[in-house]
């Protein structure tokens, strides 16, 4: 009897210790990117962590159905983990999660059916139609070394007509054609990635029309022309702002005292001299030469 209500309570202890599995595992793949997802594990007043593992076609079948650790996602508190680069094959694989909470440990938690790549979803790039002059360019969205493009184009009009250039590497502005004056261009793209042999939808059409190299001249000489203006008006108005300041700091304008300033004008003053120098004309005298030899001496 008392052996029985002592494995009933260990059996009760043991069921408290461990955890539950993390529940609502699942796969977020989009555009090559994978994440594992999965639902909360609750303990009150614990931290709850959680360890991933997946197991391939190769482990499967030839290294006895064995798991491998995610280091990236060992111990983590996040219910996310990106699988990305450990998803390196098109084949099946299998994935799990188990909880942590100090010393209690979950179950294994393990993915519904199996995740292969190919399953990923894919979208169209993000794309910019650009008329340059009569050039028709395009540029789109690098999502990576995986991802090439196909883009189509055509007249307006002439859809039957339409032409096909695919883009491996997107390094800068890519020209696709050149355009005649008048009608609209119109462009579409859609990715595509050679290791799982998928494409995207196409994405919305773009429709541009060649700009009329008369008009972008009158355009560029207007506003060139209101550019020189206002560089002319400005170095103009710098230049004489500069010699003032040059011509008070090296030139100031003398101020004359009050007895240097003439009261009288100009020609008053003249006569005055005239008549000065008369009088004293009149009062030279002439003596003789004893006279002054004498005057001499003394």
């Amino acid at each position: 009897y008392y052996f029985s209500v002592f494995f009933l309570l260990l059996g009760i202890l043991d069921e408290d210790a461990l955890l539950s599995a993390p529940q609502n595992i699942s796969i977020l793949s989009t555009n090559m990117k994978h994440y594992l997802t999965w639902s909360p594990v609750v303990v009150q007043g614990e931290t709850v962590t959680y360890s991933v593992e997946f197991q391939g076609e190769y482990e499967r079948e030839h290294v006895n159905e064995s798991w491998i650790p995610i280091c990236e996602c060992s111990l983590i508190t996040a219910t996310m983990c990106n699988i990305t680069e450990d998803i390196s094959a098109s084949v099946a694989y299998n994935l799990r999660v188990r909880a942590d909470a100090g010393a209690r440990r979950s179950e294994w938690g393990t993915l519904k059916g199996f995740f292969n790549r190919i399953t990923t979803s894919l979208t169209p790039p993000l794309m910019k139609v650009i008329a340059d002059g009569y050039h028709l360019l395009v540029e789109l969205q690098d999502m990576g070394p995986a991802f090439q493009f196909c883009v189509l184009y055509w007249k307006k009009g002439q859809e039957s007509r339409m032409q096909q250039k695919m883009v491996k590497e997107v390094s800068s502005v890519i020209h696709l054609d050149t355009m005649e004056a008048g009608p609209d261009y119109c462009v579409k793209a859609q990715t595509y990635v050679e290791v799982i042999n998928r494409s995207s939808s196409f994405s919305q059409t773009q429709c541009v029309r060649a700009q009329d190299g008369r008009s972008m001249w009158l355009v560029t000489a207007l506003i060139s022309s209101a550019v020189f203006v206002v560089a002319a008006l400005t170095l103009t108005f710098l230049t004489l702002k500069t010699s003032k300041i040059f011509q008070y700091s090296c030139c100031p304008a003398a101020v004359l005292p009050e007895t240097l300033k003439v009261s009288e004008p100009p020609t008053k003053l003249i006569l005055h001299s005239s008549e000065e120098v008369e009088q004293c004309d009149l009062m030279v005298q002439v003596m003789p030469s004893e006279e002054a030899v004498r005057l001499w001496f003394q």
